[in-house]
């Protein structure tokens, strides 16, 4: 059986690109997947294919969900890789849209379908979004560093090239794939601070978005991402200020991201405290908040 499970064939995409996320490993506070499924809602995109799961998923790890249909009747719902087309006359270039979890064996297999789609499909460029930890402050912009085959393509962007070596997930695995390949390539991370990690980050999502509309020249209506993002900043503050060593750690985070700036001496939590104390913070707020109810 082929994993690749077409709906229908799109036609007459116009120099499309392919952006590519994955839930898991490469995606820290649901950054990625959110931003490529913010996109996927703006621009109206359309399902047209899936990736079935059977050959790349351990489902003990990534579960299939029972859901019910008609309210009484059972099914099953697996962990498919599905694509999107959205088109957008008014740019100069269409896009395909891939968002998943990200699968458990045969990488290289699972690269290859997707490097092979791109070549039907006449895709001009792929770009994978990711999303990482970060010993970063949340009151500071969200970094987003990336990497190209294209050199000018970077320095366009404002983008600066990783120098990370280490483990890897899908994302770097599909990227080589597609340097292998011939298609021209780029990869998208953003930096999320590691103390609020469990929670979704709008902030870092609009970040991906931002930098990915200058990639690929396709503007995108983002008021919603950033009122989320407003809103998101506003219960992380309140958060912070509500205990003096949360605080004390944060100002530590902005003056190593400000080296000009003295050092504050005295010990602090520990980043693993923090992150569960404000977690606890967020958890308890939930919606009875008044403040809370406005956002």
């Amino acid at each position: 059986m082929q994993p690749l499970n077409w709906e229908y064939r799109p036609d007459g995409l116009r120099a499309p690109a392919l952006i590519c996320a994955f839930k898991g490993w490469n995606d820290a506070a649901d950054a990625a997947s959110s931003a490529i499924t913010f996109v996927a809602g703006a621009l109206g995109a359309q399902r047209f294919a899936t990736i079935d799961p059977e050959e790349f998923y351990d489902f003990q790890s990534t579960r299939p969900q029972v859901k019910l249909a008609d309210g009484h009747a059972r099914r099953i719902v697996w962990p498919e890789v599905e694509l999107y087309e959205a088109r957008v006359p008014r740019a100069p270039r269409d896009l395909v849209l891939l968002v998943g979890h990200e699968p458990s064996f045969r990488w290289r297999t699972f690269s290859r379908v997707i490097s092979e789609l791109a070549e039907a499909l006449g895709t001009q460029l792929v770009v994978t979004l990711g999303a990482l930890l970060a010993d970063v402050p949340h009151t500071r912009p969200i970094s987003v560093t990336g990497m190209a085959t294209d050199t000018d393509l970077v320095m366009r962007l404002g983008l600066t090239r990783s120098s990370y070596e280490g483990p890897t997930g899908i994302v770097g695995v599909l990227h080589a794939a597609c340097q292998e390949s011939g298609l021209p390539s780029a990869s998208l991370w953003a930096a999320v601070p590691h103390y609020i990690a469990a929670a979704p980050n709008p902030k870092a999502a609009l970040a991906l978005v931002r930098k990915l509309e200058g990639l690929v020249q396709v503007a995108v209506d983002a008021s919603d991402l950033e009122s989320a993002t407003a809103d998101y900043d506003r219960q992380v503050n309140l958060a912070v200020q509500s205990d003096p060593d949360v605080q004390a750690f944060v100002e530590r985070l902005e003056q190593a991201a400000e080296p000009e700036l003295d050092e504050q001496e005295g010990p602090l939590p520990s980043g693993d405290t923090i992150a569960r104390e404000l977690q606890r913070f967020l958890r308890q707020r939930g919606d009875d908040d008044p403040d809370n109810a406005r956002g």
